[in-house]
């Protein structure tokens, strides 16, 4: 259940995209499981820069456009192997497939929240800023090194710092 200051980012439509869309190696898989006591959806497998690659990344494409705008970031309740993973932010003002907005995190060995505020998302290879009522698609992304990955998505929301404030 969503508190007042969030609102939920169903992944049910979550799907799985690596590195072998541009020739990559990378082998990864998504998963509906349950971790420490928790139900998630977890993205595990291997990371592999061989042939220019380096990534798998579980995407979520939201409902509608705009659902962002009264909102100050991105909140993922997390359990991992204690690696490094990003959150990319893809926008309607994106149109090559390596442009996003990034903000990375360590998923810990034990479950806890994370909290992205928008500011902290650095534009990758475009010099557009982001636009939040323009957000399209949200990936947590195992990139950039050879490694395993393994981490568990409990739930993703948009939050607000203040709870009482709430959305026209």
């Amino acid at each position: 259940m969503a508190a007042d200051n969030e609102r939920i980012i169903p992944y049910d439509r979550a799907r799985l995209v690596t590195d072998g869309v541009m020739g990559g190696v990378s082998q990864g898989e998504l998963r509906l499981t349950e971790r420490a006591g928790r139900s998630c959806l977890q993205l595990s497998g291997g990371v592999s820069t061989e042939n220019n690659g380096g990534f798998i990344q579980l995407t979520v494409s939201l409902d509608a456009l705009g659902i962002a705008v009264d909102y100050d970031g991105v909140r993922i309740d997390v359990l991992g192997n204690g690696e490094t993973y990003n959150l990319h932010l893809r926008t309607v003002d994106l149109r090559l497939p390596w442009q996003s907005y990034r903000a990375g995190f360590v998923a810990g060995r034990q479950w806890r929240r994370v909290d992205l505020p928008f500011d902290v998302f650095k534009p990758h290879r475009t010099d557009a800023s982001l636009r939040i009522g323009g957000i399209k698609r949200i990936g947590v992304v195992a990139i950039g090194r050879d490694f395993e990955a393994d981490i568990c998505i409990g739930r993703m929301a948009f939050y607000r710092d203040d709870p009482t404030s709430s959305p026209d």
